[in-house]
């Protein structure tokens, strides 16, 4: 399995895991997965007080629980 270590993150045989943005002062940070198959990836916020929101090309994912019913 091919592993590197990068400047902003690491590789992990095809995923690439990166650091794109944080603020230290306020706590948060954006992460992105990006593999071949889907290079433009998906981006996961955290905050400092735990709160992760994900979001990829189709907008922001919603968990099940959260989701609205459908009729």
């Amino acid at each position: 399995m091919h592993y590197r270590k990068t400047q902003y993150g690491f590789e992990w045989g095809n995923a690439k895991i990166k650091r794109y943005f944080d603020d230290e002062k306020r706590g948060w940070v954006t992460l992105g997965i990006e593999t071949d198959k889907h290079p433009n990836g998906i981006q996961i916020c955290i905050t400092k007080t735990g709160k992760v929101r994900i979001h990829s090309n189709g907008g922001e994912w919603v968990p099940p629980n959260k989701a609205t019913p459908a009729d």
